[in-house]
This record gives C-alpha cells, sequence and structure tokens, in this order.
C-alpha cells in the first residue's frame, strides 16, 4: 500500500472527517438556521472536555512541577492547533508575569505559518524534531502537542524527541486514543473525541474549540497552583500597557478598600509588582517584608497572610 493510500485510509476512519447527520442541509439554511446549528454542536464540546477532567488535572501538576524547578511548557502543533498554542503562550506573560521562555510555542512552518498556512510542513516529523531540539528541550520540561486528528507527523515527530531526552509529554488531540499514532510517545491523553463537525473536516470549529478550552485550564491551572492567583483575581500580571496598570491599581483597591491614589501609591512603592503591593496592602508590612514573606511562601498570598496572623 502507498504512502497516500495508507494516509486515505486513516483519514477515512477519524471521528472528525465523518459527515455530521444533523447538519446535511445546511447549505440551505439561513444565516439564523446556521446559528442554530453550529451551536447546537459546539454547545457538546464542553461536556467532551468534562470527560477528560482526570488526565487534564494530571497535566496541571505536571506543568507545575516543571515549572517549579526551573522547566517550561513548550507547546507544539500545526495550523489552527499550532496557532492555539502560540496564542496561549503569548498570553502567559502579561496575564501571569511568567517569563517569555517558561510558555513557548513552537507550530509547523515557523512565524510565517502563524498568518499563512505552509503547505507541507506539517507533514514531516523530522522538522518536529529539529526544531524541538533548536530549543534544547530536557528531562525538566513539558512538551504539549496540540493535534486534532492525533496524527499530524511534525507534532509527532516532536513528542518522540522529548520523550527521548526525559522530558514529560501531553498530546490534547479531538479523536479517541486508539486512533493516535505513537501512543508510547505521551505520557498523558488528553484525547477529546468531539465527533462529527458541523462542516465536514473544518477542525478549526469544534476540535479547536475543544484544544482551547484544554489549554485555557492546562496554564491557567497551574498558574493557580504556583501562587498567580489570589482568591479567584490574576495578581501576578505585567504592567506591559495603561490598561493592565489600571486593572492593577483596580485589583489593589478591591482587596484593600483604599482609595485610587493611595493603592496607585502601593503600586509605585513596589516597583509595579502587584503581589507585593497588595501584600503591602493587606498586611501593613513594607515592600522588603512583603517580598521575603512572598518568597518564603512560594508566592502565595494567602500563605504569607496567615504567617503573619492577618488571614
Amino acid at each position: 500500500m502507498t504512502r497516500n493510500e495508507t494516509l486515505f485510509n486513516e483519514l477515512r476512519q477519524l471521528e472528525t472527517e465523518q459527515r455530521n447527520q444533523a447538519t446535511m442541509a445546511i447549505d440551505l439554511a439561513d444565516a439564523a438556521e446556521i446559528v442554530r446549528l453550529i451551536h447546537e454542536e459546539d454547545r457538546r464540546v464542553a461536556d467532551h472536555v468534562a470527560e477528560r477532567a482526570t488526565e487534564v488535572a494530571l497535566g496541571i501538576e505536571t506543568i507545575r512541577h516543571a515549572l517549579s524547578i526551573g522547566g517550561r511548557l513548550i507547546y507544539i502543533g500545526a495550523g489552527t492547533s499550532g496557532r492555539l498554542g502560540v496564542i496561549d503562550a503569548a498570553e502567559c506573560p502579561p496575564t501571569f508575569g511568567t517569563e517569555p521562555w517558561q510558555v513557548q510555542a513552537l507550530m509547523a512552518g515557523g512565524e510565517a505559518a502563524m498568518f499563512v498556512a505552509q503547505e507541507g510542513a506539517e507533514d514531516r516529523e523530522d522538522l518536529g524534531r529539529t526544531d524541538l531540539e533548536g530549543l534544547q528541550v530536557n528531562a525538566a520540561d513539558v512538551v504539549c502537542g496540540l493535534a486534532a486528528s492525533g496524527r499530524t507527523p511534525y507534532v509527532l515527530g516532536a513528542l518522540k524527541h522529548a520523550k527521548s531526552v526525559g522530558a514529560a509529554t501531553i498530546l490534547v488531540c479531538c479523536v479517541s486514543a486508539h486512533r493516535v499514532k505513537d501512543e508510547g510517545s505521551v505520557d498523558i491523553m488528553i484525547d477529546v473525541p468531539v465527533g462529527q463537525e458541523a462542516i465536514m473536516g473544518s477542525t478549526r470549529m469544534k476540535s479547536a474549540t475543544a484544544q482551547k478550552m484544554v489549554c485555557n485550564m492546562l496554564t491557567t491551572g497551574a498558574m493557580i497552583r504556583t501562587g498567580k492567583v489570589y482568591e479567584n483575581v490574576m495578581v501576578d500580571l505585567k504592567l506591559t500597557n495603561l490598561k493592565l496598570v489600571e486593572r492593577a491599581r483596580r485589583i489593589i483597591m478591591m482587596f484593600t478598600h483604599f482609595d485610587y491614589d493611595r493603592c496607585a501609591n502601593l503600586l509605585d512603592e513596589a516597583d509595579g509588582h502587584v503581589k507585593t503591593a497588595l501584600l503591602m496592602g493587606l498586611s501593613g508590612c513594607g515592600k522588603d517584608q512583603a517580598r521575603t514573606l512572598l518568597a518564603q511562601h512560594g508566592g502565595f498570598i494567602r500563605s504569607a497572610l496567615n504567617a503573619i496572623g492577618r488571614s
């Protein structure tokens, strides 16, 4: 059997490549009916993700551990899946105050593929391996592959290399696990079989939504577990624009009930570090003591407050 025939047979068995009986007449529908049909399919996605709660939680803990020992989370994907990884990685520094190297993303075809499809790049396992080698991935890291079909050669090549150097590996896919090639390279399988897309094969739809939901949980969960959230508010944001500066001041006001000017001054005193300013305001301690407390308690504000009797 030729390579093309093998690929043809593999694709025709994937859930995402089947026709959806509920949308067979979508080409005859008006705009309102199109919205209804697509929404009916989309609203099932969250339930499919919920079925993999245990695996997602394991992924969160694996990433938390990696970050705690100086390792990285590295997403790798192609096409829509790759773009989702890039988006999630890019949003971590301003949202959670991470360093750019801590959460990174690679996609088949490089930066250009973020905007224009680079045909053929996803079909080469060697490119996935080479791109990951360029980041010098090691046993402290977590490599998370994103592949709706579970068979993208670029992603599988990267996961094989990651596994060979001792890195933890995660795969987020949208077909059943038994459809995935080279399962041996995957430590944590997060298979979310969303079924047939509203439009056959358009995995930028339900499959992309599922992958985005999982990525949100993985990074947000890991950041919560590393002390970057107080109650249910992100408090380790970087003040990279005026909106974030104002958000930081509002956060301090919300928890301390101080007026705007006092909170602005606290933030200035803390050199723009929101958690330090917040701990100063909540505890009455100075900048140096606040920094020391945060360091002693792994960045967790609650623990730092408990330590000085200010829970």
